[in-house]
């Protein structure tokens, strides 16, 4: 498998779609790329961090992060196993329509002022079904309107508060952490001996960098594996249980209620 694999599965005057495969055989940080155009970046399995001057956000399938045009970025696989990303480049003028002002530099090519942002379940669950219409070579205009839906929910809303560069520094140490091991029980002694830290400090740090409760995060990373993983399993009991639940109906409960659908339903549609 080489380093890298590209494949493109969309081409419209409006979208470019790619799925990219990455080995990961780069753990410490690369050499300096620079991105030709501004890309929106999907994680779904596996995890990598990326590198823009001093700051690094942690792509895992929590997060969507943006490629700006023209910005130079490295990066690096601290755990093994390499990620696979769907990458979408959208027309400048659509992209103008779809992100809140807010959310963009000034100026007429589309730049985002951030580097990444957290994704909900509802959008977790249309980037599945898009990469299933995407991978089956279905119609182009089902494949548009689904990834027009998945933007709208992924960046159509507003984005979080900033927060302390030392926060958001600590919660990409545990994000990747987490993302390490999503199968493992960690306690919050546990995190803190890896990453530093009280207990108390680093529970606070997470929620104001991430805008939600870190046991959320992690079991919101463990669902989204199993959106990724489902079809590779004729058995989901198993796939409960690799990933760390305590049993099927613990699973299958979590599941529905993040998504709002059974694992044997998302699977089957």
């Amino acid at each position: 498998m080489p380093e890298i694999a590209v494949e493109r599965l969309l081409g419209t005057p409006s979208i470019t779609i790619s799925h990219v495969r990455c080995a990961g055989g780069c753990k410490h940080e690369s050499e300096a790329e620079c991105a030709s155009a501004t890309h929106i970046v999907f994680p779904y399995r596996g995890v990598y961090v990326r590198h823009v001057g001093q700051s690094l956000s942690v792509a895992d399938a929590n997060q969507v992060l943006f490629f700006n045009s023209g910005q130079e970025y490295s990066v690096s696989h601290p755990v093994e196993g390499g990620d696979d990303c769907l990458s979408l480049f959208v027309a400048d003028e659509v992209l103008h329509e779809l992100a809140p002002a807010a959310m963009l530099q000034p100026g007429g090519a589309a730049r985002f002022l951030q580097q990444h942002q957290r994704i909900g379940p509802d959008v977790q669950i249309q980037l599945a079904e898009l990469l299933r219409t995407l991978h089956a070579g279905g119609d182009p205009l089902e494949a548009e309107t689904r990834t027009m839906a998945l933007l709208r929910g992924a960046i159509g809303g507003v984005p979080h508060k900033s927060t302390s560069h030392a926060k958001r520094k600590l919660a990409e140490r545990i994000k990747l952490l987490l993302a390490s091991d999503p199968a493992r029980r960690w306690t919050l002694a546990g995190i803190a001996e890896q990453v530093g830290g009280s207990p108390v400090y680093l529970t606070q740090a997470f929620q104001q960098a991430e805008g939600m409760p870190l046991y959320r995060y992690q079991l919101q990373l463990r669902l989204a594996r199993a959106l990724a993983l489902m079809d590779d399993y004729d058995d989901l009991s198993a796939l409960s249980f690799d990933l760390g639940f305590s049993s099927h109906s613990h699973f299958s409960a979590s599941f529905r209620q993040l998504y709002g659908r059974a694992p044997s339903a998302v699977r089957a549609s």
